[in-house]
């Protein structure tokens, strides 16, 4: 996905024309959450609409919510209490976490980034859920080589211990228990 200004005010009119089957992800990563989690931890928040949809689908849930942009981070605090500023580059808040979920995040880092992620995840959390663009033989998501590296969903899987819950194009979501 080509980096431009993403802004919490035109972010969701952006998303959806890179990503058309953005909704259809954001519901099977919900649908791929393993049990009711209560403690999670968000990697990249953006403006909350993951936040939304798994604090609907289980109301017990307290999620706290990292991203990068200082926009998105004061945009998201409108309305969730616990977001920090933060790159998921950087070692995660401290668990343990029920669940760790990224919608649209993970592939922003590069290979060696995302390995030790996921090793921290496998540290810290009960159940990890991934939704995003990966390499395909369809790539609708524009992919800007500077700022985008998707590996395959079968590589995403393999390397966080989990398995590979949907795909459709370029776009999948991965779920590993521990």
């Amino acid at each position: 996905m080509g980096q431009f200004d993403w802004k919490p005010d035109t972010y969701s009119e952006l998303i959806r024309s890179e990503v058309p089957r953005y909704d259809e992800l954001q519901e099977q990563a919900i649908a791929a959450i393993p049990f009711p989690p209560e403690r999670v931890l968000e990697l990249g928040m953006g403006t909350g609409e993951t936040t939304r949809r798994l604090i609907e689908a289980y109301p017990d849930s307290w999620v706290i919510g990292l991203d990068s942009s200082a926009d998105m981070v004061f945009r998201a605090r409108e309305n969730y209490d616990d977001v920090q500023l933060a790159r998921i580059e950087d070692p995660l808040p401290e668990g343990p976490w029920d669940l760790v979920i990224g919608v649209l995040s993970i592939h922003h880092l590069r290979s060696d980034a995302k390995k030790n992620l996921f090793r921290q995840v496998r540290e810290q959390a009960r159940a990890f859920v991934i939704g995003d663009v990966v390499k395909a033989d369809i790539q609708v998501a524009p992919i800007d080589p500077a700022y985008d590296f998707p590996e395959t969903a079968a590589d995403l899987a393999e390397w966080c211990g989990g398995e590979v819950t949907w795909e459709a194009d370029d776009l999948a979501v991965v779920r590993a228990t521990y």
